[in-house]
């Protein structure tokens, strides 16, 4: 089956044309500028960008990853695809070893099934100083044994693991996580410049929702937040809400990092798409009034109700980024660190056809997904 999207405005990371591509069997076989040279399906104008691509992300739609569910799961993958993420990674937070276990296990049939892109394990060796909404009571020194049985355990689809590398056990647990295929992340973390640049010299490579959950960048005391920022080997993730960091910050650190080691991210819960109330992430009640997730007790964020259009609505309107800027930083960068740039990301002849069409005003009209329309514009 062949569908050509004509009359649209194209994004890509090199720029924004006008022109037509066209679609067979699920992927993008042509890209072209101007008028398609066949009848197709008119969108009008509008913008059509790749699939959004979400790294880090609890849940949605009542559904919470870190709780194994499978059903709940297709409920929250379900409720970020109408909003433009064609490809999520689930992300578990601290719990005992057999909770992480069963959850592992059961979300890796998702994964097979290409539901998901794969788990990530925000927690157990963090930093108790810098836990937020992680249960402290559940925190444990990192252990490449533990780590193996839960990698076995996800059969192969733990795809990152948030480490604080100042703790005992850390950089062998890195060297490890990284022999094995999973990003290490540096975050959850109470680590000095120093300890932060150990840390990636062991082979952690993305900083875990940057700024958020370690020491503030200081002026005589630069913390991680320097230490990821300036190394090229690190891609740092930016909760882009208006409530985890401020527009400004994140334009820093979108200056500093640029397009191709910045990316943006959910660190979405259950509570997405539901609207305010009484919730659950892990084992820490938490409550959300006007959209802002906090914990029960003490207060602290935990997680969003952020779904990536906004994300990425707030980088170009708010941040300042330019479309191809943000297409990068919310698609093609992510995918590269999942090692998917070459399928998926961007839209080019030969990737799955995963898109999304912008109004005007950059607001979601339809969502594609492997060719087939999630929501038709």
């Amino acid at each position: 089956m062949s569908l050509t999207l004509a009359d649209a405005r194209i994004v890509t990371p090199e720029g924004v044309h006008e022109g037509w591509l066209t679609i067979e069997d699920g992927r993008i076989t042509h890209v072209g500028h101007g008028s398609a040279p066949r009848a197709g399906l008119s969108v009008g104008g509008r913008h059509v960008v790749p699939g959004f691509v979400d790294l880090h992300n609890h849940g949605g739609a009542g559904g919470s990853f870190p709780t194994g569910e499978q059903d709940r799961a297709r409920d929250a993958v379900a409720l970020h695809r109408r909003h433009g993420t064609t490809t999520t990674v689930g992300s578990l937070v601290t719990d005992s070893i057999e909770g992480l276990t069963r959850a592992a296990a059961s979300l890796a049939e998702l994964c097979e099934e290409g539901l998901l892109a794969g788990l990530h394990l925000e927690g157990p060796y963090i930093s108790r100083a810098r836990c937020g909404a992680h249960d402290p009571a559940l925190l444990r020194e990192p252990s490449p044994q533990e780590l193996a049985g839960l990698i076995k355990a996800g059969r192969g689809h733990i795809r990152m693991l948030t480490i604080a590398p100042e703790l005992p056990g850390a950089l062998d647990t890195i060297r490890m996580a990284v022999a094995e295929g999973v990003i290490a992340a540096i975050g959850h973390s109470d680590a000095d410049y120093e300890q932060t640049i150990v840390g990636i010299e062991a082979g952690a490579s993305v900083a875990t929702h940057l700024y958020n959950a370690m020491p503030p960048l200081g002026h005589r005391a630069p913390g991680p937040v320097a230490a990821l920022l300036d190394d090229e080997r690190v891609t740092v993730e930016l909760v882009n809400d208006g409530v985890h960091v401020h527009a400004a910050m994140l334009r820093l650190a979108y200056e500093v990092a640029g397009p191709g080691r910045t990316v943006l991210i959910t660190d979405a819960m259950s509570a997405t798409g539901l609207g305010d109330g009484d919730y659950a992430l892990g084992s820490m009640r938490v409550h959300v009034r006007d959209g802002v997730a906090r914990l029960a007790e003490g207060g602290s964020i935990a997680g969003s109700t952020l779904t990536m259009d906004v994300a990425f609505r707030r980088a170009v309107q708010e941040v300042g980024m330019s479309l191809p800027d943000a297409v990068q930083v919310a698609s093609l960068t992510p995918a590269r660190v999942l090692g998917l740039a070459g399928r998926i990301g961007s839209i080019a002849v030969g990737k799955a056809a995963d898109l999304v069409v912008l109004s005007d005003s950059l607001e979601v009209d339809g969502v594609m997904k492997d060719g087939v329309w999630i929501t038709e514009p």
